[in-house]
């Protein structure tokens, strides 16, 4: 397991080894992409935001709460009443594409809509393949698996994806880490990120096993904005305190 206070060794302090001396390393390129993409989502830790203004851009506003709960919502009430697969799926669908239709006859952004389209619709025809309703949410479970694997993964071997961003949206690159305390609170934050994805795995995959659909949306519901939004705080307050703007 890598030690976040390690002390950087001679390739990070070498002019000629060091992070920032190859423009076209792997971590560059995903520093960059990274960085794009909180930017995109209004996080820039440049600006002088409060943290609820910042917490709700990351959510995409009222909009984007609906966009991300109601699909789910709209299958676990159907099904929950019904019992009947097919039309717990096809509103649940039909929901996410009207979010898209609407984005893209208003001209604003679509990524986020169309992403949750996408992901929808993969899970909707996974479900109707195998007939189990539970299985709405495999693609779910792959998803945070992904997520969190990638975090700890990345942490543990120094490169923390969530540092990588920071660096990059902050022009610093890959320099974070040769600073001790940026080391530590990346480190700190990929693992309480990865921590999160693996709780709802935790908690949703035995329900996935037993098949209790009712509960099992219950907790993809629960366990989403509601543990999402606090954690986009933690981490934006961190970052604040690594960077403070001028003046502070």
């Amino acid at each position: 397991m890598s030690d976040p206070d390690r002390r950087p060794d001679a390739s990070d302090e070498s002019g000629d080894t060091s992070d920032t001396a190859h423009e076209a390393s792997p971590s560059d390129a995903l520093g960059g992409a990274l960085a794009g993409a909180a930017r995109r989502a209004g996080l820039d830790p440049t600006g002088g935001d409060a943290t609820r203004d910042v917490v709700w851009r990351a959510m995409g506003g009222w909009r984007g709460i609906l966009e991300s709960v109601l699909p789910s919502l709209t299958f676990l009430v159907v099904y929950t009443l019904t019992g009947e697969l097919l039309p717990a799926l096809l509103l649940s669908v039909g929901i996410a594409g009207a979010f898209t239709v609407a984005r893209l006859v208003m001209r604003s952004p679509v990524q986020a809509a169309l992403g949750g389209l996408v992901a929808t619709g993969g899970a909707a025809l996974l479900a109707l393949w195998t007939g189990r309703a539970e299985d709405n949410f495999v693609l779910g479970f792959i998803t945070n698996g992904l997520y969190g694997g990638g975090l700890l993964v990345s942490s543990l071997v120094g490169y923390s994806l969530i540092g990588l961003a920071i660096g990059f949206l902050m022009g610093e690159g890959t320099a974070w880490r040769r600073d001790r305390r940026k080391r530590r609170v990346f480190f700190w934050l990929g693992i309480a990120w990865a921590a999160l994805f693996a709780a709802r795995l935790a908690v949703q995959l035995p329900l996935y096993a037993v098949g209790d659909v009712t509960a099992l949306g219950t907790a993809k519901l629960a366990m989403g904005l509601p543990l999402f939004a606090p954690m986009v705080a933690v981490t934006w307050l961190a970052v604040r305190a690594l960077y403070p703007r001028r003046g502070e």
